[in-house]
């Protein structure tokens, strides 16, 4: 296997090169890195029909041997691991271990999502006739993957798109291409040609897939506003779609916890990845009981951690990972300076080469302001004081997010109690952003459509099929 920069697109089992290519950078430094191919029209065409070609095929293949072939995709990414890594911290800026962290999740997901099983239902069974209720492939899937989590966020698509009978059309983020064309080299020597296909492209790309009247089934991660634009496109052929979308999570942190030892935990909720995860904290209550003291800790940890370049030993934060959203950050920083708001730290702007936006927490801003009420997806934390639990929850709950959220409290039947008044698809108690490919994942209101992970994510690739069987009248008995 290369990784010498020669990147090619997965089409019909073969490397395919781009009509033209673009360039792609590190973030750490605004160095180009690589050129990945960048499809026509007519390679997606090509793309799609390569597709539908092994789509009998592989939805005839028993159960049995697509989870085998899960189980060797797994192997043969797991086996790249180390240099799968590399790769995309020069492509993405996490650094080399969080890189490692989502390769092998890639790797694990397709490995448990094997374990699962497509159920048949039987819903009728009497003298007159038997009714199955059975779960069959759609046909062709179009996966849109993000750039904060490259690998692992594809897999949560592919994993259960294959195992259910599907042939797929995956195009990752034109900011982290490369590492996911490399897994498309490997994997042409496990999968049959067609089942798996794999296209590069700027902003032209996703608007053509979600409109191709050759895709079935749309799977987007990504921002709200583009997945409603995926829906739209997607509705003038009725395609199915699952999108997994934006959030603002919001943390409640109760006045009984030990400050000591939750303060680390806290931080990494909001800041892991550089707080480059919809599931992060992005809002943080806190009981005015505490609020002096974890504000102090958190400070006090934030000043103990390294960022810098992903690549560089001891790094546990990289920089924002493209332009776009690098200025977004700093746009949400600026009008936070702008309204006054107190930075506890951060807020600082650099000119040197990198995205780079330092750890920045401010202090108790308003309900009303922008760093509250926006997703941020940086590393922004917005520290807010409470004292009225009713009132706290209200809060959570007042957004058009419903994502995930997290309660903190020594008191686990509270905390329970209000979990279950949170307006969330996910709720951690005394933890952050566990998932699990055996667990359904997914948002209430403006956060999603559809559900990832487990039986519920795994039944979204499929159409539901119910046979019934007339019998035989029975013979009277001589």
């Amino acid at each position: 296997m290369r990784f010498d920069g020669d990147y090619t697109m997965t089409i019909g089992g073969q490397g395919v090169a781009g009509a033209s290519s673009f360039d792609v950078l590190n973030p750490a430094n605004e160095q180009v890195i690589g050129q990945a191919p960048d499809a026509s029209r007519e390679q997606l065409d090509e793309a799609v029909a390569a597709a539908r070609k092994a789509f009998p095929a592989w939805a005839a293949t028993p159960i049995a041997k697509r989870k085998e072939l899960l189980l060797a995709m797994a192997g043969a990414i797991a086996a790249k691991g180390e240099d799968l890594k590399r790769l995309l911290t020069s492509e993405q800026g996490k650094p080399h271990g969080d890189a490692f962290g989502d390769v092998m999740g890639g790797a694990y997901w397709l490995q448990a999502t094997a374990s699962l099983d497509l159920p048949v239902t039987v819903v009728e069974d009497t003298a007159e006739r038997r009714g199955e209720t059975r779960h069959v492939p759609i046909g062709v899937v179009g996966a849109i993957a993000p750039w904060n989590f490259p690998v692992i966020l594809a897999m949560f698509k592919l994993a259960p798109a294959l195992l259910a009978g599907n042939t797929v059309v995956l195009k990752p983020s034109p900011f982290t291409p490369l590492t996911t064309l490399k897994i498309g080299e490997i994997l042409r020597d496990v999968l049959p040609p067609g089942v798996l296909n794999i296209v590069t492209g700027g902003d032209a790309l996703g608007p053509w897939m979600t409109s191709h009247p050759g895709i079935d089934k749309v799977s987007f991660t990504g921002s709200t506003q583009t997945g409603r634009k995926v829906m739209e496109s997607a509705a003038s052929t009725l395609k199915r779609v699952t999108l997994e979308l934006g959030g603002n999570d919001a943390a409640i942190v109760m006045p009984d916890v030990d400050v000591a030892a939750v303060a680390e935990q806290l931080f990494w909720a909001a800041f892991r990845n550089t707080g480059q995860i919809c599931i992060a904290t992005k809002r943080m209550y806190v009981h005015k009981d505490i609020y002096e003291p974890l504000k102090e800790a958190l400070v006090a940890y934030a000043a103990t951690v390294k960022m810098g370049d992903g690549a560089e030993q001891g790094t546990q934060m990289g920089p924002i990972q493209n332009r776009l959203q690098y200025a977004r950050v700093l746009d949400l920083i600026a009008d936070a300076k702008a309204k006054g708001y107190k930075f506890l730290v951060g807020g600082e702007t650099s000119t040197a080469p990198g995205y780079f936006v330092p750890v920045t927490i401010i202090d108790n801003p308003p309900e009303d302001s922008r760093i509250v009420q926006e997703e941020q997806f940086g590393p922004v934390l917005p520290l807010l004081k409470f004292d009225d639990l009713d009132e706290v929850i209200g809060r959570a709950n007042a957004s058009d997010y419903g994502l995930g959220g997290s309660v903190w409290s020594a008191d686990e039947d509270k905390a329970l109690e209000i979990a279950s008044r949170l307006a969330t698809g996910t709720v951690w108690i005394n933890e952050s952003q566990h998932l699990s490919p055996l667990a359904a994942f997914g948002g209430h209101k403006q956060s999603g459509v559809g559900v990832e992970g487990a039986l519920e994510g795994l039944l979204e690739y499929t159409n539901t099929q119910t046979v019934f069987v007339k019998k035989k009248a029975a013979q009277p008995v001589a």
